[in-house]
């Protein structure tokens, strides 16, 4: 795999060079926006958003680790599926919660050090810290223990998925961001069948004195360990270390993309356009996603954080619990899941050959609304068939909806407040889901898995009213235009 070296000059690229050079985008110059929203589709870009990926395939391990270890948890002892009151810590609610409630930590107080630090940095480090964490996890033998290091493992986590969606918005060229997070999608949810397949072959088993469930978090754990060397390889981002100030840096690292790109090709690239006013030496602040147009996609985006997450980890993080709850044993149950498993890598893949061909908002809204029709199938499904078929489609619309909002949140900020923004508003996904996951538990106790999907139904609903009544269109446009 080609790759572009992160530091080819050390001395010149370094983050921590001296601000020096001219301000692109204040006397006619073309900004490092306006030379990356020219580059053609190349290998060079997509080996870029493959290392950031490979990165975020283990975050979306961990992320589904609860949905593929449950029944073990439940088998060891651990946890139960449900709870005696609505927040009771001895059911399989509070170890999801204790994941969300990691990853709001880090979604709201942590995301800001992307902006800060830098996107290389940070993403590099936050998946040292998942690692740890996780293979401490794996060793606990309570269920607050085991909370506990769920929860710490989850810290890092939220940085790095709103780091990644950051990055990768900022390295790709305008007519293919959607596409390149679709394969960004494709590869982290390849995680989900190999969690899947890993639960279905260890969790019902005891392997040299250590529960299955174990195993599974180790591999985790170790794997990511591997693919934290490999994404050392990554540049940082030019758009970052512009709006820093660090132009000398900024030109080095996307000369050197230019310049393969163009021995891709074997064509000059065409000349960049300069847009006046792209790098603004406005100082960051928190206040700014509440002013201008920033506020009224703020309050967008948090209510639809609110409601997205009741519907994608509804499903995502409780399917094999509601197939043991209609009667299914373990290994069916886990079975059935792994099968489903393979819609959420595809999905992406599929949405790749459209992802910028439709304008986002209906890529969210339309998925929405499929999630609420096929998960109330789903729940009224008994035959194998049935329920196999009606949760590959849940899975395939709740990931084509996944691919364009983590797009479409991360284009409605400029680059100053990118990370801290998404991650403000991404944060309430995260306590939403803590809240849901005790509600879920609850209806499951109550009223079936029928309560549930009615339940997670009328939040999609939700989801699609809100985008559609409130959100921009962004398909094609440019960051910088976008965020004005």
């Amino acid at each position: 795999m080609s790759t572009i070296p992160a530091q080819p000059n050390a001395a010149a690229i370094s983050p921590e060079a001296p601000v020096v050079g001219a301000r692109p985008g204040h006397h006619g110059a073309p900004t490092i926006a306006a030379r990356i929203d020219r580059l053609p589709p190349s290998k060079t870009v997509r080996n870029m958003v493959i290392l950031l990926s490979l990165g975020g395939l283990f975050e979306f391990y961990d992320l589904f680790l609860t949905t593929y270890i449950a029944p073990g948890l439940f088998k060891s002892g651990v946890f139960t599926a449900t709870t005696k009151g609505l927040f009771g810590f001895e059911g399989i609610a509070s170890f999801v919660a204790a994941l969300f409630l990691g990853l709001w930590v880090g979604t709201l107080f942590v995301s800001w050090l992307s902006d800060r630090y830098g996107r290389r940095v940070v993403y590099t480090w936050a998946l040292l810290w998942y690692c740890i964490a996780t293979l401490i996890m794996a060793f606990q033998h309570t269920a607050m223990s085991i909370d506990i290091w769920r929860f710490i493992a989850s810290i890092g986590i939220g940085l790095e998925m709103v780091n990644i969606d950051t990055y990768v918005s900022e390295l790709a060229p305008q007519a293919k961001r959607g596409t390149y997070f679709a394969l960004n999608q494709f590869i982290t949810f390849s995680a989900v069948p190999v969690v899947a397949f890993l639960g279905w072959l260890l969790v019902p088993h005891q392997i040299a004195g250590l529960d299955g469930w174990r195993w599974v978090a180790i591999f985790g754990a170790l794997g990511a360990i591997v693919i934290w060397f490999i994404r050392l390889r990554l540049p940082e981002s030019p758009r970052w270390l512009e709006d820093k100030g660090r132009h000398h840096a900024a030109d080095a690292i996307l000369s050197r993309i230019e310049q393969r790109v163009e021995r891709e090709t074997g064509r000059p690239l065409p000349e960049p356009k300069a847009f006046v006013g792209d790098v603004d030496p406005v100082k960051p602040r928190w206040g700014e996603m509440w002013e201008g147009v920033y506020r009224k996609r703020t309050v967008m985006l948090i209510l639809f954080n609110i409601l997205q997450t009741v519907g994608y980890y509804g499903f995502a993080s409780w399917a094999p619990t509601y197939l043991i709850a209609k009667g299914f044993d373990i290994p069916k149950s886990l079975l059935y899941t792994f099968i489903i498993a393979f819609a959420y890598p595809i999905s992406s893949l599929i949405g790749a050959s459209f992802g910028d061909r439709f304008e986002r908002k209906w890529l969210i809204a339309v998925p929405a609304l499929g999630v609420a029709l096929f998960g109330l199938l789903f729940a009224n499904a008994n035959g194998a068939t049935a329920i196999i078929v009606f949760g590959i489609a849940v899975a395939f619309f709740n990931n084509i909806m996944s691919y364009a909002y983590h797009a479409y949140q991360s284009e409605l900020y400029p680059t100053r407040i990118r990370a801290r923004a998404v991650g403000f508003v991404y944060s309430f996904s995260r306590i939403s889901a803590v809240f849901s996951g005790f509600v879920i538990a609850d209806l499951l106790k109550t009223s079936g898995d029928v309560g549930v999907f009615t339940f997670i139904a009328a939040a999609m609903v939700g989801v699609a009213l809100v985008i559609v009544i409130m959100g921009p269109r962004v398909t094609k446009r440019r960051l910088e235009d976008i965020a004005r």
